[in-house]
C-alpha cells in the first residue's frame, strides 16, 4: 500500500545456503520470541551446494563436521556429493520449519543504520524486478565470501582461437557431454581434483594442466568406525562422538602442518607415492614449493585422483600456457596438448557481504577500514553480523559457533535494556593483518577489499574450534571493547 511504513522483521538473514539455514535454526531456537527473514538472491535454497553442478561435485570434508551439530548425518559416506548435501539441506529446511521464513529471488543491495531508530533500513531487488524496502534490528550476513554470477578466469594467451568449449566449473552447462572427449582441466585446486576422477569415467582423457603442483591427499571417503557406532549408539550419539574426533583429528592435522611442515611433506609425499604407478615423478607433479596448509590441502576420497592416473584414463602435466591453439593448448616447455573441452578451474572472485552497500548514520563503511571482533562483528558498525566458517577445517563448524554468538548477544540486550551493540577497536597500538590469513590465489586477489583482524584477541579470528569455543561460546558478553546503546528516539 503507497506510503505504508516498510516491512519490519527483529534479524534479517541475507542468504539460504548452508550459512544461513544454520543462522535461521539458532534464530529459531535460542530466540523464540523473534521473527526473522531469509533473503535469497537465487531461487532454491543450499548456495554453492545448488549453484555447482560440476561431475563429481563434493564435500572436501566429512559430514559429520561440515554438516550441523543439531542435525546428525546418517549417509554412509563421509565425504558426500554435492546432490546428498543439497538433500541434507533441503530436509533441514523442512524438518525446522524454516522454509515459509525464506523469500527467493530477493537480492539485498544496500543497508543503512540509524542509531536514531536502532534499525537498518534494507534496500531489496525482488523476484519481480521491483525495488522494495523492509527494516530490522539485526542482520546476520550468510553469503559465503564469493560471487555467485561468475567465477575467476585469468587472462589466456589465444583462447579466442581455440575451436572446442571452454567452461568454467561454476557455469557448468546442462547440455555438455563430455563422453569419448579429450579433456583438459585447467588449475590445481579442490574443483580440479574433484573434476579429474568424475571426468576421466566417460571422457576419451583428462589431463590436469597446472602451474604449480598442489597437496593431494588420499583419505577414507566412507568412516567404518561411524556406521558402527551408529549401531550401537543411535544416530544423534554416534554423531556427536565421530564429530569429536573428527575435529580433533582435523586440528592435529593443521597443527602438525605448521609446527612440523617438513615431517607432513614427507608423510603426504609417500602416501601419493604408494597411490601412484611405481616410477611415477611424484616431486614434479606433487611437491609443492610451500608448506602443507599454506594453501588448502586437497583430498581425494578412497584415492580415485590416483586411481585414474594409475589406470591412464587421466595425467598431470605441470607447466604454464604458451598460447591456446585451434585444437588444444600449447606449452611453454614445447609441449601440445590436444583437447575438445577445456575447463577453467582457475577459481572464485571474493565478494564479501554479498556485495551489499553498508552506510552506519550516513558515512559509508568501507569494509577494508575494518576490524572484525571475534570474527563475528565489525568495528563500528551496529548489529550486524557475518558468518565466515573456517579455511583449515569444515566451514559449518564455525557458522554454529557464531551464530550462537549473535544469538546469545541479540538476548543480552533484550535482557538488559539495550537496543544496539558495536565493537569500538583501540584508538592505536593495535597492529592488523588480512581477515583471511590463507595463502590461495582468489584471497591475495581480493585481500585489499576485506575487512582486517587484529594482533590480539578479541580481534583476532581463530582458526581452531576449541579456541572458538572459549571465545565465542563460554566467553562472558560483556566487553569493554563492545559498547552498548538505547534508541536516541527512545530517550
Amino acid at each position: 500500500m503507497a506510503g505504508s511504513d516498510p516491512e519490519y522483521v527483529d534479524v534479517l538473514i541475507i542468504g539460504a545456503g548452508i550459512s544461513g539455514i544454520g543462522a535461521a535454526h539458532s534464530v529459531r531456537m535460542d530466540l523464540p520470541g523473534k521473527s526473522f527473514l531469509l533473503l535469497e538472491a537465487r531461487d532454491a535454497i543450499g548456495g554453492t551446494w545448488d549453484l555447482f553442478r560440476y561431475p563429481g561435485v563434493r564435500s572436501d570434508s566429512d559430514l559429520y563436521t561440515f554438516g550441523y551439530e543439531f542435525r546428525p548425518w546418517t549417509e554412509p559416506e563421509s565425504i558426500a556429493r554435492g546432490d546428498r548435501i543439497l538433500a541434507y539441506l533441503e530436509d533441514t529446511v523442512r524438518d525446522e520449519g524454516i522454509r515459509d521464513r525464506i523469500r527467493f529471488g530477493h537480492r539485498v543491495t544496500s543497508a543503512a543504520w540509524s542509531s536514531a531508530d536502532a534499525r537498518w533500513r534494507v534496500v531489496v531487488d525482488g523476484a519481480d524486478g521491483l525495488e522494495t524496502t523492509l527494516t530490522c534490528s539485526w542482520i546476520i550476513c550468510a553469503t559465503g565470501y564469493y560471487r555467485y554470477d561468475a567465477g575467476y578466469t585469468p587472462e589466456l594467451a589465444g583462447l579466442d582461437r581455440f575451436r572446442g568449449r571452454v567452461v568454467h566449473p561454476q557455469q557448468w552447462p546442462a547440455d555438455l557431454d563430455h563422453r569419448g572427449k579429450r579433456i583438459v582441466v585447467v588449475g590445481s585446486g579442490a574443483t580440479a581434483v574433484t573434476l579429474l576422477p568424475a571426468l576421466a569415467e566417460e571422457a576419451a582423457h583428462v589431463t590436469m594442466l597446472q602451474r604449480t603442483p598442489t597437496y593431494v591427499l588420499p583419505i577414507l571417503g566412507t568412516d567404518r568406525l561411524a556406521q558402527r557406532l551408529r549401531r550401537l549408539l543411535g544416530d544423534a550419539r554416534a554423531h556427536a562422538v565421530i564429530r569429536r574426533k573428527n575435529i580433533a583429528v582435523q586440528r592435529l592435522v593443521w597443527l602438525a602442518s605448521r609446527r612440523l611442515p617438513g615431517l607432513m611433506r614427507r608423510l603426504i609425499r609417500a602416501a601419493d607415492r604408494r597411490a601412484l604407478p611405481p616410477g611415477y615423478p611424484v616431486d614434479e607433479h606433487f611437491s609443492p614449493p610451500y608448506d602443507p596448509w599454506d594453501q588448502r590441502l586437497c583430498f581425494a576420497p578412497d584415492g580415485d585422483f590416483f586411481r585414474v592416473i594409475r589406470e591412464g584414463s587421466a595425467d598431470v602435466v605441470t607447466d604454464r600456457i604458451a598460447t591456446f591453439a585451434e585444437d588444444g593448448i600449447e606449452l611453454e616447455s614445447g609441449r601440445q596438448l590436444r583437447a575438445d573441452i577445456v575447463v577453467t578451474a582457475t577459481g572464485l572472485v571474493v565478494e564479501p557481504f554479498g556485495g551489499v552497500t553498508l552506510t552506519v548514520d550516513g558515512e559509508p563503511v568501507t569494509l577494508a577500514e575494518r576490524v572484525a571482533y571475534r570474527g563475528v562483528l565489525l568495528d563500528g558498525v551496529p548489529n550486524l553480523a557475518y558468518v565466515i566458517g573456517y579455511t583449515n577445517a569444515s566451514w559449518t563448524l564455525k557458522v554454529g559457533l557464531a551464530c550462537g554468538y549473535v544469538t546469545r548477544l541479540i538476548d543480552h540486550l533484550d535482557a538488559n535494556g539495550f537496543t544496539s551493540c558495536r565493537p569500538e577497536r583501540p584508538a592505536a597500538g593495535m597492529a592488523t593483518r588480512p581477515l583471511l590469513d590463507f595463502g590461495a590465489g582468489y584471497v591475495r586477489r581480493a585481500v585489499e577489499h576485506l575487512p582486517r583482524q587484529g594482533d590480539r584477541d578479541p580481534w583476532r579470528t581463530s582458526t581452531g574450534y576449541a579456541d572458538d569455543v572459549r571465545l565465542l561460546r563460554q566467553a562472558p558478553l560483556t566487553d569493554p571493547l563492545l559498547r552498548f546503546e538505547r534508541a536516541r528516539a527512545a530517550g
